[in-house]
Parts: structure tokens; C-alpha cells; sequence
């Protein structure tokens, strides 16, 4: 209909059609719309397309510090002279970087083990860090701790797949068989725009694998979780603390509640923090730790830590993306 209404207007066999509203207030109007549905109006007509492309209208999606998403690529000066919508579209993709922390408790930040990206239908900066670029005590010792390949990590970087279209999953995760002295720390240093954010952890109690093309999981080493709880904990560059406890094998609960965290991804939410500015960087620290050890625990998947705009997480819960 939007289309023949919008012929009309450009043949002028009719009234007024959308062919005849101008490029400029097009424009407006988009500035109030999502990047997905101003790239759908924009197969309407010519108008319709000029002002999708108007970098006025992207560069309001844009964070206010794109031009720092930019040098974490390799070479960010073949990218100064794009349109306003190619940059979101590059930003969109999942960008490996480095901080400034090039180790911590002996692992390195490998590039792509730390990645971040722009929501595609807000704009805003989310990011996602591997356990490889987390110091995890006895990572190196494989009667506690080991790494196994997997299709259900949160952030793998496809070069292959770009602009909207990306894979985010790691290429591992880490499991516990037993340990008496449960801690896995990291930290980031990036320059995140003024926002309200959301540090968690994602965890899976049980090790999971396909058998015959269906999921299947194993609690063979899930143990322990039930008699102490988790301890999270984050803290920022400028002061800002939180911390949260959580039984990650809590039955009764669950029973109660009717969830279940066995053999399911869960998020475990450690808190919040406010960034006002984007200068200076704001650096996290953040870890989770049981290390009573007066009793072991074990048969634990940890993925990632991610970090994401509050507003944007609670809308994504409630299943609404925009």
C-alpha cells in the first residue's frame, strides 16, 4: 500500500503520496524510528532512501564516542571517510579489542577475547569478555579445570558474517571438574559513553554436549553448590562497588519458584554501575568466588562476563527489542 500510494504521488495521477513529502522531514521523522526500520522504509522511494542515508540521521544513533569504537580497529584510518550509516554498520559488528591490562594472573588478553559492538536497534555499547581473559584459579591444572569447544558460548567473532548479520558466540568455555578454592577474576579498561550498566556472569551448571543431534546435559561433578553461596563482586576506577550472593544449585528454590538452573544458561546479575563521562576510561574489576574450603565443588561451565545498558537488558528479559 505505503508503495502505491507513494507512485501516486510521483505520477501525479492522484492526490498527495508519500513520494511527495520531503527528503528533510523524512528525515526527522526517522530520527525518531530504530536503524532496522529506517533500513526497511527505505525501499519505499527516492525520498525514503535519501534520508536513510543521511548522516544526520545516523550519526544520532551513533554513540557519542564513535570515533573511539574506530581506533580499536586494526587500521581506524581507512574508516574516517565512511557515511555516518556504513560506521554504525561496521560498529554493529562484534570488535575485538585490547585494554591496557595486557596481563592478568598470568593469562593475556588475547585479541578477540574481549569484544564489543553496538546494539542494532539502540545504538548503545554492549560488551561481552571471555573466561579466556579472566584469571581463574588452576585453570592450568586439568584435574580441576578445562577448556571444551562449543556451539552455545556467547561471543564467537565471523569475520565472515558482517554489518547485522554476526555470530555471538566465544569459541570455548571453561569447566570445573572439583575445586576447593573456587576464583575467577578480570578486569576491562574501555571508554564506555555515559550510560547505566549491567555486569553478569554467565554460568551453566553441568556439562553439555549433543548426542544423536539432541542437547544433552551431564551432572556427573555438579556438586557443592548448595552449601555455600557464590560471591560476586565489581568495582569501577571512580569508586562505584556492588556485590550479590547467589546458591547456584539451590533445588528448593527453584522447585518453589518453578526455574530451574541446572542445564541452562543463567546470568547471574552482580550490579550496576552509572559511567557520566567517557573521558576518562572507566576501568572494572569484577570476580566470583567460593573459597570455603571445607568442602569442594565442581561440574561448572563459565562462559563470559557481560556488560550491557541496563535499560537495554531489562527490555531484552521482557522480550522487547526495541
Amino acid at each position: 500500500m505505503g508503495a502505491s500510494l507513494s507512485n501516486l504521488g510521483e505520477n501525479g495521477s492522484g492526490g498527495p503520496g508519500l513520494g511527495d513529502i520531503p527528503e528533510s522531514c523524512v528525515a526527522c521523522v526517522f530520527l525518531y524510528l530504530t536503524p532496522p526500520e529506517i533500513c526497511n522504509l527505505a525501499r519505499l522511494n527516492r525520498a525514503f532512501r535519501g534520508a536513510a542515508s543521511s548522516d544526520a540521521v545516523w550519526e544520532a544513533k551513533l554513540p557519542s564516542n564513535y570515533h573511539d569504537l574506530l581506533n580499536l580497529l586494526s587500521n581506524p584510518d581507512v574508516y574516517q571517510n565512511l557515511s555516518k550509516k556504513d560506521i554504525f554498520a561496521l560498529l554493529s559488528r562484534s570488535l575485538p579489542f585490547e585494554d591496557d591490562n595486557k596481563a592478568l594472573f598470568g593469562i593475556f588478553h588475547h585479541r578477540g577475547l574481549q569484544v564489543v559492538w553496538l546494539d542494532k536497534f539502540t545504538g548503545r555499547v554492549c560488551m561481552s569478555i571471555s573466561a579466556k581473559a579472566m584469571g581463574i584459579t588452576g585453570i592450568d591444572d586439568r584435574r580441576y579445570w578445562n577448556w571444551f569447544p562449543t556451539e552455545e558460548s556467547r561471543l564467537v567473532f565471523n569475520a565472515a558474517k558482517i554489518f547485522f548479520f554476526l555470530s555471538k558466540r566465544f569459541h570455548v568455555v571453561a569447566y570445573l571438574q572439583q575445586i576447593w578454592w573456587f576464583e575467577v577474576d578480570g578486569s576491562v579498561k574501555f571508554p564506555f559513553p555515559p550510560d547505566i550498566y549491567t555486569l553478569s556472569f554467565r554460568i551453566h551448571l553441568g556439562r553439555f554436549s549433543k548426542r544423536l543431534g539432541r542437547r544433552v546435559c551431564n551432572f556427573e561433578h555438579a556438586h557443592g553448590w548448595d552449601i555455600k553461596p557464590v560471591r560476586f563482586e565489581f568495582s569501577t576506577s571512580d569508586g562505584q562497588q556492588a556485590s550479590s550472593e547467589c546458591f547456584l544449585d539451590d533445588t528448593t528454590q527453584d522447585d518453589s519458584n518453578g526455574s530451574y538452573k541446572r542445564g541452562c544458561w543463567v546470568d547471574c546479575k552482580v550490579g550496576e554501575f552509572i559511567v557520566t563521562d567517557s573521558d576518562p576510561e572507566t576501568e572494572v574489576r569484577f570476580s566470583m568466588k567460593q573459597i570455603d574450603c571445607t568442602h569442594s565443588k565442581g561440574g561448572l561451565c563459565v562462559d563470559s562476563v557481560s556488560i550491557i545498558p541496563s535499560e537495554l537488558k531489562e527490555r531484552r528479559r521482557r522480550g522487547v527489542l526495541k
